[in-house]
């Protein structure tokens, strides 16, 4: 099914998942779509493989987490975000290093300081590879590290192949 992107959420400096300078991470792009799933999109490269040509399991649980984390920001447009109290990933297909992958992130509980989550690792074709449930504290940046906005370069970035729709 086609969505609309309604907006883009910030990338940072260093983050693993999202930071743009960080040459180990995945550089992971995230998009907020009219029916109110978060979209993640990113590459992974040669050093997040574990098995040749495949991501890492924990890379894989990884993204998913953060995905299903963020898709909090949506309802709450001030930084409001999500700590992973509890996360269970289950791996249905091997994910291929090397394509752009997307995950698909949304909540699914949401009550007082805590919220739910579900999320998938679509493969190119569309299939699911892995599937991901969490359950995370909602917290204020500066109740969980001494983060400087500024510093840390916490914006949106366009790009030049930032979807308008995609297929889900």
């Amino acid at each position: 099914m086609l969505h609309r992107v309604t907006g883009k959420q910030p990338n940072s400096r260093m983050c693993f998942v999202c930071g743009l300078k960080n040459k180990l991470g995945l550089r992971t792009s995230f998009y907020e779509l009219e029916n109110g799933e978060l979209l993640a999109i990113f590459n992974a490269m040669d050093g997040h493989q574990s098995y040749p040509g495949i991501v890492h399991g924990g890379i894989a649980m990884t993204v998913l987490d953060e995905t299903i984390g963020r898709a909090i920001l949506i309802k709450h447009k001030e930084p409001v975000w999500g700590v992973t109290i509890e996360f269970s990933v289950r791996y249905k297909k091997a994910i291929p290093l090397g394509n752009k992958l997307r995950v698909v992130g949304r909540i699914t509980r949401d009550s007082g300081r805590l919220f739910e989550g579900t999320g998938e690792i679509l493969l190119p074709d569309g299939s699911i590879a892995a599937e991901g449930k969490g359950k995370y504290f909602k917290k204020p940046v500066e109740d969980i590290a001494d983060f400087d906005f500024e510093a840390q370069e916490w914006r949106v970035v366009e790009l030049p192949d930032d979807p308008k729709e995609v297929e889900i």
